[in-house]
C-alpha cells in the first residue's frame, strides 16, 4: 500500500464532457467522501503508521455490537466500508475528523485508483488467455480445450504459472496516474479521465500523489 493519503469513493458510472477546446473527454463519475477517521495507528503502538476511515454511513440497527463500539469512539453509528490508508505522519489526524473531497484532490493532479475488477466466473483458456483453439469442423475432436499441459519424465509435473481454465476477473487492480478532470465538492463528486477498475457502485480507493 502506498504511504500516501487518499479517500474512499463509489463508482457511479461513465460519461463524457467537453474541454475548453471542444474536445470530447471520457470521464468516470465517482462519489468520494466524506470519510470519518475511526482510528489513528502509529508505529509505536501498532507497528505502522496509518489511519482507519469509514465511508457511507449505516443505520445503527444494521451494525453489530463490536463494530458499533469501535465507531462510537469517533462519534459515528456505523459504515458500510471501513478501510485504511498508510500515512507518513499520523499525528496530523484526529479521531472523528472528517476528510472531505476538496482537502485531498485538486483539478489537474494525478491520482492512483484501486478497485476490484469485474468478475467473469469460471472461464476456459480461450476467453481467459486468448488461446486460438482447435478446428471448428465436424471432424475435429479438438475445439476449445487447452491441449497438452504436462511434461514427460522430467519434471513429471505441471509447471507453475501454466495458463489454464479458472476464475476470471474479481481481482484487485491499481490504475496509476489518472488525471482529475473536475472536483465538485458541494456534491462530493469527482471526475477522473478515462475508465477505472470495477463495476458500478463498486468501492474505490483514490490515492493522492
Amino acid at each position: 500500500m502506498p504511504k500516501t493519503m487518499g479517500i474512499l469513493g463509489k463508482k457511479i458510472g461513465m460519461t463524457r464532457i467537453f474541454d475548453e477546446l471542444g474536445n470530447v473527454v471520457p470521464v468516470t463519475v465517482i462519489e468520494a467522501g466524506p470519510c470519518k477517521v475511526l482510528q489513528v495507528k502509529s508505529e509505536g503502538t501498532d507497528g505502522y503508521n496509518a489511519i482507519q476511515v469509514g465511508f457511507e454511513e449505516k443505520k445503527a440497527s444494521r451494525v453489530n455490537k463490536p463494530i458499533a463500539g469501535h465507531v462510537a469512539k469517533a462519534g459515528a453509528t456505523g459504515f458500510y466500508h471501513i478501510r485504511e490508508f498508510r500515512v507518513v505522519d499520523p499525528a496530523q489526524y484526529k479521531l472523528g475528523q472528517d476528510i472531505s473531497l476538496d482537502s485531498i484532490l485538486q483539478i489537474g493532479m494525478n491520482v492512483d485508483v484501486q478497485g476490484t475488477s469485474k468478475g467473469h466466473g469460471f472461464q476456459g483458456v480461450m476467453k481467459r488467455h486468448g488461446f486460438k483453439g482447435g478446428g471448428a469442423g465436424h471432424g475435429s475432436t479438438f475445439h476449445r480445450a487447452p491441449g497438452s499441459i504436462g511434461c514427460s519424465a522430467w519434471p513429471s509435473r505441471v509447471v507453475k504459472g501454466k495458463k489454464l481454465p479458472g476464475r476470471m476477473g474479481n481481482n484487485t487492480v491499481l490504475k496509476k496516474n489518472v488525471v482529475v478532470v473536475d472536483v465538485r465538492s458541494e456534491e462530493n463528486i469527482v471526475l477522473l479521465k478515462g475508465p477505472v477498475p470495477g463495476a458500478k457502485n463498486g468501492l474505490l480507493k483514490i490515492f493522492s500523489k
